[in-house]
């Protein structure tokens, strides 16, 4: 035990001197940036990603099952098909019985999915160019308080 709190620990400096806090911070930005141009899109964050693998999955010549799909996004199996699902009823994908295995769905991106998911990840690669342009190598405390914007209170 040290004067500062347990040993390996520092109770001095205040949340932007801890890269936890600071890297909230950024995530919370980040996440209104990103739902702000996928807004006019009518896709939340959640819908993009999952369209998108969708989307990438059967480029690759494959039509994946609802887990397949939660797997390669990192993404909870029940969230997933409950997403899934809306994204059918907007019409962007369609779900098939898959002759394998009569519980699984077979996702397919339908053409009105496939001309909106190129467009959303543009609109994404875009946003995070920009968002992470101010970003140097150098100084992880420095690049996360800069994308925070600690230092103006916002």
């Amino acid at each position: 035990m040290t004067a500062d709190g347990p040993a390996g620990s520092s109770a001095r400096g205040g949340p932007a001197d801890h890269p936890g806090f600071l890297l909230w911070r950024v995530t919370l930005r980040w996440q209104r940036e990103i739902a702000a141009v996928l807004a006019p899109l009518d896709l939340t964050h959640v819908q993009f990603v999952l369209l998108a693998c969708t989307y990438w999955l059967n480029e690759q010549g494959l039509v994946p099952n609802q887990a397949t799909v939660a797997e390669q996004a990192g993404t909870d199996v029940k969230m997933t098909s409950q997403v899934i699902r809306t994204l059918e009823t907007k019409g962007l994908i369609t779900r098939e019985v898959d002759p394998a295995d009569t519980r699984a769905r077979r996702l397919r991106v339908t053409p009105t999915g496939a001309g909106l998911a190129p467009r959303a990840m543009a609109a994404v690669e875009a946003t995070d160019a920009a968002f992470f342009d101010p970003v140097t190598h150098a100084h992880a405390i420095s690049m996360l308080t800069k994308l925070a914007h600690i230092e103006d209170g916002g």
